[in-house]
Parts: structure tokens; C-alpha cells; sequence
């Protein structure tokens, strides 16, 4: 079996690639964002389990490799997996994709991993393109701590149930959506966060790739007049705005309150507690609070 590519017009050959299961990021919509180690990945695995055959066959044809595929999908994940673990344990060096982006992110790779994994077969990442990233850097927003929801619920009342239950986190948000189901999304998010910043991220990597920023309630404006956008969609919000740090009359007047129905230590512990603050900061408190009732003279 050959396990020859061609890039940039040039023919290269892959390398030996060891048994195992190769976890192998595709591009997002740009074919000229595939890896180097990705291509020999591909073309040097004894098959390829790929999401959607006629979408990967589309991107071997272009760098010229010839590796037979296997369907592995959502809807014959089941019956797959098996079969997978099968060849695993025979020793071949096999090659998972999805249909763009990163596979185990919004598709069924995770229970094959999970499964192989638990049987002790080799596992390992060609890490490349992500829409998540890609969305995520060009927000123009916080990005040292994000979480990832992926899809929202269809249905109003469970999307917005869902948004309530994340409208805390400590973090920028990002999630997938429809096109079709954007406008709604947007006007569910405005009415759930308020007028937090956020992008609108479409066909990333591609020709018509665009970024819209704006408050919350200006973007779900926007898009109800204009119509769904086309194309593949990331949204990215901004997180809560953090608490102002409490002042020292609302820790004392915790401590106060506390100290009626409990002792100086116990009331410390509370309040510490309660408030999210450091014990030594409460304990320094009720020094001071303790000293002002102190008798004088």
C-alpha cells in the first residue's frame, strides 16, 4: 500500500505511522490548513474512519492519497465500534475525521476514544484546524478562560433554560448554531445575558468569512432585520461582569449580623463562607469591629 501525498505539487511520502488509533484535525472550510504530520497521518494509516466519506474524499483527492475509508458516524457508531476495536486489536494503525475541524468536538468520536481507551489501545492527536479557536481569536474578547457549550436545544423553552443555567460561568462563552436558528439564539441570549459583547463568526477560513461584534441585543437586532446569515455559524459571548469587591461596611455588617446568634470564631468561619472571602480578611475585620465595642477608658 502507498502512502504517498502530494503538496504543493510535490510528492512527499508519509512516514511509517505506529498502531493505534490517530486522532486527525481536517480543515474547517480552507484546504491549504492541513498539517504536514496530518497528511502523512492520512496517508500512511491502513484506513480511514471518516464521517462523511464523500466530504474526506473531497481532501484526499486534492493531496493525492488513496487510503481506503470507512464510514464511522452518529448513525452507525453502534454497529462500528466493534468493528473498529477489532482492527485495533489486530494492530493496524488507523486514522479518525470528521467532516471539518477537530473530530470528538460536537460529533460521536468521544465513545470510540472512551472505548479504546479502556481496552488499552494507543491513542493519539493531530491537533489542526478548529472553529472554536479560530472564532475564539478573532472575537476581540477575553480568551484566557473560555467554555465550550457546542449546540444550545432547539426548542425555545430548553435553550433558554440551558443559557440560565451557564449565565454565571466565569468565562467567555462560545457555541455552534444553525443559521436558521440564530436569530432566535441571539434574541433568547439578549433577553437571558443582557447586553454583553459578543462575535458573530461565519464560514471561518473561507472566501465569505466574516466576524460581527456588538452588544448582545444590537447583534439579535441586526440579524432579525436582515435575515439568518449563511454559512457555518460560531457565536462567542462575553462573560458576566465580575462583582465589584466588597467594602469593609458590607463585611462588618455580615460580622454583625452573624455575631448575634453566634460566636466570634464560628461567625468568622460564616461569613468567610458566605461572602467568598479569605478567613484572615473576615478575622482582621472582627478584630476591628470587636475594638470599636470595646469598652473606652
Amino acid at each position: 500500500m502507498t502512502s504517498r501525498f502530494t503538496v504543493l505539487g510535490m510528492a512527499a511520502e508519509g512516514e511509517r505511522l505506529a498502531p493505534g488509533l490517530h486522532v486527525v484535525a481536517t480543515p474547517i472550510g480552507n484546504l491549504r490548513d492541513m498539517s504536514l504530520r496530518a497528511l502523512s497521518t492520512l496517508a500512511s494509516a491502513e484506513v480511514i474512519l471518516a464521517e462523511d466519506k464523500r466530504v474526506t474524499k473531497t481532501l484526499l483527492a486534492h493531496y493525492g492519497i488513496t487510503t481506503p475509508m470507512l464510514s464511522y458516524h452518529e448513525h452507525n457508531a453502534e454497529e462500528m465500534r466493534p468493528k473498529v476495536l477489532a482492527m485495533l486489536a489486530e494492530g493496524k494503525a488507523l486514522a479518525l475525521v470528521s467532516d471539518a475541524g477537530t473530530p470528538l468536538v460536537s460529533d460521536p468520536g468521544f465513545r470510540l476514544v472512551e472505548a479504546a481507551v479502556a481496552v488499552g489501545y494507543p491513542v493519539s492527536a493531530v491537533p489542526g484546524a478548529s472553529a472554536v479557536l479560530a472564532a475564539l481569536v478573532m472575537a476581540g474578547l477575553p480568551s484566557d478562560r473560555f467554555f465550550f457549550e457546542g449546540f444550545l436545544p432547539s426548542k425555545a423553552g430548553e435553550r433558554r433554560r440551558r443559557l440560565r443555567e451557564i449565565e454565571a460561568i466565569p468565562a467567555t462563552l462560545v457555541f455552534f448554531e444553525a443559521p436558521h436558528r440564530v436569530v432566535e439564539t441571539l434574541d433568547d441570549m439578549a433577553a437571558v445575558f443582557g447586553a454583553r459583547p459578543a462575535a458573530l463568526a461565519r464560514e471561518l477560513t473561507k472566501k465569505f468569512e466574516t466576524v460581527r461584534r456588538g452588544l448582545l441585543p444590537e447583534l439579535a437586532a441586526q440579524f432579525s432585520a436582515e435575515g439568518p446569515p449563511k454559512g457555518e455559524i460560531v457565536l462567542v459571548i462575553g462573560g458576566p461582569e465580575a462583582a465589584a469587591p466588597l467594602g469593609d461596611e458590607a463585611i462588618d455588617a455580615a460580622l454583625a449580623k452573624a455575631l448575634e446568634t453566634h460566636s466570634a470564631r464560628d461567625a468568622v468561619a460564616l461569613v468567610s463562607a458566605d461572602l467568598g472571602l479569605p478567613r484572615k480578611k473576615v478575622y482582621a475585620r472582627a478584630l476591628l469591629l470587636g475594638d470599636r465595642h470595646a469598652p473606652q477608658g
